[in-house]
């Protein structure tokens, strides 16, 4: 009975559908759709209009370009309306009501194909028994992923121990075997693994980096005497030895020590060995860069805040978009200088701050202790334009070839953190 009840509400939807033109076909004049068209084009007038004078008002545009814009706008809006008159009036001409003929051959072509479907999948019984192979599909497929994981690691785990089997004395075999026990976590197995390596091919730092890492994570992501221990010979047969090095630069990195974690990732990106992948590094030693400044700026702009309780403070997040960062990764390190100075056209700056280019991204804080002068501080105006200039030579102001970004008439007093991405070059 319920399934009738469902087949029948779904037969009675789709015909409403059908149907559903052919009886509110009356229901909306030509002349509603006008008057909406005209409000509408109205409403845009006014909005487009606002955005021109705003431009104008901010001296984006000057006196000739305000006044053609506007009579292009005003243009504009009478086609618009000349527009909607006349497919008003083609609408009222061509208004032309629906034949009965559709909907009723639609309807019956609807309820004859649903009796010939049912007819064809079989009785009620049969439509409605319940599928033992849909009841375990969802199941199946939440597990598939996972399953399919595991199988491969086993599957590689086997091969090569049938592989060592045959040959003993192998050390990348056995190398392998250990970095596939790390995959499926079993840790004791991979460091006996890594010592036969050892006691094939003799001492390297990456075998004893390789143990640490293991033993690391054995041990909960601790540094034990063990692993210490490890660390220690690792580092004593080379000190530049990558697994170790990440290891302890991530350990670092996760206990908040971003100064430390960058200080071993450095040494890895420098040494530039094959097979490491240095780009993730550099994002790491970027993010590391980050969260230092964010700890870094929080103590300043609590000293600031006490030693300039009286004046505006400005937060700057300022960073480089990719593209520039692709540009200077191979060059030099640039100066970056970030300054306010006055919407009057004065080019003083009312503060100033000056940093490298491989600081970023940072946080700072403009106020008035970074004034070049008593009289002419952040506080001594309300708005200002803001800078960020990596320069090419070095120099102050902004010259060709520089990167810059900026924003115009910032209300110093401001308290939300204003943004700004490097990612202009000056011509």
């Amino acid at each position: 009975m319920e399934f009738l009840v469902i087949s029948l509400i779904f037969i009675i939807l789709v015909l409403s559908i059908i149907w559903r033109p052919f009886f509110s076909q009356k229901k909306s004049p030509v002349e509603v759709e006008g008057k909406l068209r005209d409000q509408t084009n109205v409403r845009l007038y006014h909005e487009h209009k606002a955005e021109i004078e705003k431009d104008y008002q901010e001296a984006k545009i000057d006196e000739e370009n305000y006044q053609y814009l506007l009579a292009e706008l005003d243009n504009t809006l009478l086609q618009d309306i000349e527009n909607t008159d006349n497919i008003v009036a083609n609408n009222s001409t061509n208004n032309k009501t629906y034949s009965p003929i559709w909907p009723l051959g639609l309807s019956l072509f609807v309820v004859l194909f649903s009796v010939a479907v049912y007819q064809q999948q079989g009785s009620f019984l049969t439509v409605s028994k319940p599928s033992v192979h849909s009841s375990k599909s969802q199941l199946q497929q939440n597990t598939n992923s996972q399953q399919q994981k595991q199988n491969q690691a086993l599957a590689q785990l086997n091969e090569l121990k049938n592989f060592i089997k045959n040959n003993p004395q192998n050390g990348e075999a056995w190398y392998n075997l250990g970095q596939s026990y790390v995959a499926i976590g079993d840790f004791d197995e991979a460091i006996s693994a890594y010592k036969e390596v050892i006691a094939i091919e003799g001492e390297q730092a990456d075998l004893f980096g390789a143990i640490a890492q293991a033993s690391y994570y054995k041990n909960q992501q601790t540094i034990t005497a063990e692993v210490q221990n490890y660390i220690d010979q690792a580092l004593a047969l080379d000190i530049n030895d990558a697994s170790t090095n990440i290891m302890l630069g991530m350990h670092n990195f996760k206990s908040q020590n971003f100064k430390g974690a960058i200080s071993y990732w450095q040494i890895v990106i420098n040494a530039n060995n094959p097979g490491v992948n240095i780009s993730a590094l550099k994002e790491a030693v970027t993010e590391a860069k980050y969260r230092l400044n964010e700890n870094v700026t929080e103590g300043l702009n609590q000293s600031n805040i006490k030693s300039n309780s009286v004046g505006p403070q400005l937060k700057i997040s300022v960073s480089l978009s990719d593209a520039v960062t692709a540009q200077l990764v191979n060059q030099d390190d640039r100066v970056v200088f970030v300054y306010a100075v006055p919407t009057n056209g004065q080019r003083m700056p009312l503060a100033a701050v000056k940093m490298k280019a491989s600081d970023l991204p940072s946080m700072i804080v403009l106020n008035n202790s970074q004034a070049m002068s008593a009289a002419n501080t952040l506080g001594s105006v309300k708005t200002a334009h803001v800078y960020v200039i990596v320069s090419k030579n070095g120099g102050v102001g902004i010259k060709s070839g520089d990167y810059k970004a900026e924003a115009l008439n910032v209300d110093v007093n401001r308290v939300e953190t204003l943004e700004l991405v490097v990612d202009k070059l000056v011509e």
